[in-house]
């Protein structure tokens, strides 16, 4: 039995609807289907979460009625183009209604997947099962996991095949709570594992999982196998495919995931298991990926090494800034940390304050421009001169490394590069382990 998840561009319009239908059809194992927000038909559309967006900030004194024209055109697009036996358009009118009564911006952007789900269900003939009372948060907005698995399992048991809206759930009072965006993925993930699936197949429209991104590297080549570890690493880096924190659910249950492609169903996928490493082709590395929009801030005193406590020091200032960090690397007399351009937006000159009233330090500099690429794979630990090809790659094309990290487990090397640097550094590191195709 197989839990499916269909990504925005496979919902995006009744031509790629028809393709989800026909798979789900070929494949009577394919029970439970979660179902995202139409994206982008084509490179200058709108994804409908946007849409919806545009719509929740156009209550306050914009034109909303414009702005919510353009989710009843899509839907209005979609329903008769599957020529479904559907009030469409009373449907949208109560959307619309809700949306002005409860002016949320979480309940606003979490119509698109409800509308969605709602029309795939009529597509398939089955049964719609909507998420709000099913997926359960806390007031704080953390996911209330074995909650939501006995309430999801409780509400599916007997039901032969049901589409579920993703990326939503509610909070105590019941009031709409939106994951991340992607998150309709951790909603897939969540269903998988409540109802103890077999696999949960993602469907996207790639072929699976890259070695490195396309839009850096020509041809990449596809992962045929990988781990939860290093699908979590490549995806947090960068590596779009599937939202990182999708893979807890089903880790926990050994639950396999498969990365396939809507409009090239035949193509083999990526399938991601506990652990790659015994697979034939699997490599010294699996992948290399990579993030923009970095700065490292560096706290220099001397004797720091001996004051104890600094370290947590230095962490309870950006705790209490509220801001959360990338990486720590220190050194006898300095410590630096790694963090995200956002997360500093309009805080940085109160984070340095308080770290010099913290700290006491002789030094506190800020250094914006960096990128972070990490090189990922688990065999790095038992393949001698893996971290020396990687340096070697960027010291022959003159590239400054500005940090250096690596976690206990060896499964990635990650470097800071200058961020014009960025897609030099990737190709440079694919290159190099590409020389002999047994190694990536």
């Amino acid at each position: 039995m197989r839990v499916c998840k269909f990504g925005g561009t496979s919902m995006a319009d009744s031509e790629s609807i028809k393709k989800v239908v026909e798979i789900v059809r070929r494949d009577a194992s394919r029970k439970y289907i979660v179902a995202s927000a139409p994206g982008k038909r084509d490179k200058a559309d709108v994804k409908i979460t946007d849409a919806l967006y545009d719509c929740y900030a156009a209550l306050d004194g914009g034109d909303f009625d414009s702005a919510f024209d353009s989710i009843t055109q899509r839907f209005m697009s979609i329903t008769e183009g599957l020529s479904l036996d559907l009030d469409i358009c009373a449907i949208l009118d109560e959307v619309k209604a809700s949306i002005l009564k409860e002016r949320s911006r979480d309940f606003t952007a979490s119509r698109g997947e409800y509308l969605s789900a709602l029309l795939l269900s009529k597509a398939l003939g089955a049964t719609f099962v909507d998420v709000a009372g099913l997926i359960k948060f806390k007031e704080s907005g953390e996911l209330l996991l074995d909650e939501s698995l006995a309430l999801i399992r409780s509400r599916l048991e007997g039901v032969e095949r049901a589409v579920l809206p993703g990326f939503y759930g509610s909070l105590p009072d019941g009031k709409i709570k939106t994951f991340s965006r992607g998150g309709s993925d951790i909603s897939g993930a969540i269903v998988a594992s409540a109802v103890g699936a077999d696999a949960y197949e993602n469907w996207t429209d790639v072929d699976g999982f890259l070695s490195a991104d396309p839009r850096v590297v020509k041809s990449p080549k596809l992962i045929d196998y990988l781990s939860y570890n290093e699908l979590r690493e490549l995806s947090y880096m960068g590596a779009e495919v599937l939202h990182p924190e999708a893979i807890y659910p089903v880790r926990r249950a050994g639950i396999p995931i498969h990365i396939k492609n809507t409009f090239h169903p035949s193509a083999a996928g990526t399938t991601i298991v506990a652990n790659a490493r015994h697979m034939s082709d699997f490599g010294v590395i699996t992948g290399v990926a990579g993030k923009k929009g970095f700065s490292i801030i560096n706290i220099e005193k001397e004797m720091m090494n001996s004051e104890i406590g600094f370290a947590r020091r230095v962490l309870s200032v950006f705790e209490s800034e509220g801001i959360c960090f990338e990486h720590m690397p220190s050194g006898i007399d300095t410590l630096s940390v790694v963090v995200r351009d956002e997360y500093l937006s309009g805080k940085l000159p109160s984070l340095i304050a308080a770290l010099w009233r913290a700290t006491e330090a002789d030094s506190i500099e800020v250094q914006s421009g960096l990128s972070l690429i990490a090189t990922v794979g688990h065999n790095m630990a038992s393949h001698q001169g893996t971290a020396a090809k990687i340096f070697k790659a960027l010291a022959e094309r003159h590239i400054n490394v500005r940090m250096i990290d690596q976690g206990s487990s060896e499964l990635n090397i990650i470097v800071g590069v200058d961020t014009f640097d960025y897609e030099k550094a990737i190709r440079a590191i694919y290159e190099q382990f590409c020389q002999n195709e047994s190694e990536i």
